[in-house]
């Protein structure tokens, strides 16, 4: 990996310290950033205006095939864009070599762009966070080793291989068994508002699927009503396997009364077909040790109760 090219399509850096002191982290590895001045750009709430952003996802479909895309940040912005994103042309381009990669509200492209052509992108760290300090403070921790290792591997080799020990109290029957399908997924509310749009991926597009979750700040009973909605509207029972990562970064209040996110999940886990595996653990999400994740390739997974491993190539 020579380079990364930066985007910068949702939200505007809450901190420009953070931004620059990812780039230089990764400048420190060797690695070129292009197309830098993204981090700076500042419109109300957004890192640009909605043209500016919308031609900067555009561009990428230009860009050398041996680009690495990274997003800056999540937020809220990228589904202002989706009428005008130019999704063949960027399909085209990562049929040519580019990889784009993203999570949290970059969701919305990845989505779009699978249920518009079926390209493959990757769920995975951005600069801010993952790259920089945690949580946007300006203190410029290192960045987790487990994610960098997961990060070259997608992109030198375009792989994924990770076993994970976690108990796994969701299981019923079977106890232990394999799935493989399409692996797909994202944040939970911004997947959840695509629901009835030309950019979610359509039940004949993930029928046996692998679906990935995950989201911060949402209280379990938010969590629960959008899986439940998921759930009436056919796409849970859908998969062959459902895997949760991190949510986090939400507080319990005293009028719960002993309702947790474990109470959440198993209202769900009890209205699924038992043959279809609620996983829990998995290494993705608003948090420091994340995957890389594949969406939109096939992938199989290998599971009983003390945890699953988990394999790609594309």
């Amino acid at each position: 990996m020579k380079s990364i090219h930066l985007i910068a399509p949702s939200g505007a850096s809450l901190d420009v310290r953070s931004p620059l002191a990812g780039i230089e982290w990764l400048q420190k590895q060797g690695i070129e950033v292009l197309n830098s001045t993204c981090v700076s750009r500042v419109e109300q709430r957004f890192a640009g205006s909605d043209a500016e952003r919308l031609a900067e996802i555009n561009q990428i479909a230009t860009l050398s095939p041996d680009s690495v895309v990274v997003a800056m940040r999540g937020g809220y912005g990228l589904h202002r864009l989706l009428p005008g994103i130019e999704w063949s042309a960027i399909s085209k381009a990562i049929k040519s070599g580019i990889q784009i990669c993203g999570h949290s509200d970059f969701t919305v492209f990845q989505l779009g762009l699978l249920a518009q052509t079926g390209s493959i992108t990757l769920a995975g760290p951005m600069l801010n966070f993952d790259f920089a300090c945690q949580g946007e403070q300006g203190d410029g921790v290192t960045p987790n080793a487990f994610m960098w290792a997961h990060f070259q591997k997608a992109i030198t080799e375009r792989k994924l291989d990770c076993t994970i020990r976690a108990a796994q109290p969701f299981l019923r029957n079977p106890a232990s068994g394999q799935a493989s399908g399409m692996l797909w997924g994202g944040n939970l509310t911004v997947l959840a508002g695509l629901v009835g749009t030309p950019y979610l991926p359509n039940q004949q597009q993930t029928q046996g699927g692998i679906l990935f979750l995950e989201d911060v700040n949402e209280h379990p009973y938010r969590i629960e009503r959008m899986l439940m909605q998921l759930l009436d509207a056919g796409i849970l029972a859908n998969q062959s396997a459902i895997l949760l990562g991190g949510f986090s970064s939400y507080r319990l209040y005293d009028n719960d009364r002993g309702y947790e996110l474990a109470t959440a999940i198993e209202a769900i886990n009890q209205r699924l077909p038992k043959n279809i595996p609620v996983l829990t653990g998995l290494p993705f999400g608003h948090q420091a040790e994340k995957l890389t994740l594949p969406v939109g390739a096939q992938a199989h997974i290998q599971y009983d109760a003390s945890g699953f491993t988990i394999h790609s190539a594309w």
